[in-house]
């Protein structure tokens, strides 16, 4: 396995909204209008931004207060990183837009 893979599957990792200019908005409206976030793995070498596909029905919003920039937001989506499938969950803290994440390793689909 990828030994960056191999690293972020293993516990949590700090995270933070990335992107060329993270914002509560930008990330509010990737969530909600694009159903596609960035979300940037803070500790690995120079910061690993991931994009990944919101999977709405994992993700939970419920203690998100967008309007009033607090609360925390529960993400799950996919991506692939170095050919290999993934799910990506992070919790983002709507005050700092930083918080813990994780990959997993997810089953090749035939």
């Amino acid at each position: 396995m990828d030994n960056l893979v191999q690293c972020l599957s293993k516990g949590c990792h700090p995270v933070a909204v990335g992107g060329p200019k993270p914002s509560l908005t930008t990330f509010r409206n990737s969530i909600e209008d694009m159903g596609y976030v960035l979300i940037k793995f803070t500790g690995t070498h120079g910061g690993t931004d991931l994009g990944m596909w919101i999977d709405m029905n994992s993700t939970d919003l419920k203690q998100a207060h967008f309007d009033r920039h607090t609360g925390i937001a529960h993400v799950e989506g996919t991506l692939i990183l170095n050919n290999i499938n993934l799910r990506c969950i992070a919790d983002i803290e709507l005050a700092t837009l930083q918080g813990t994440g994780r990959l997993e390793v997810q089953p090749i689909l035939h």
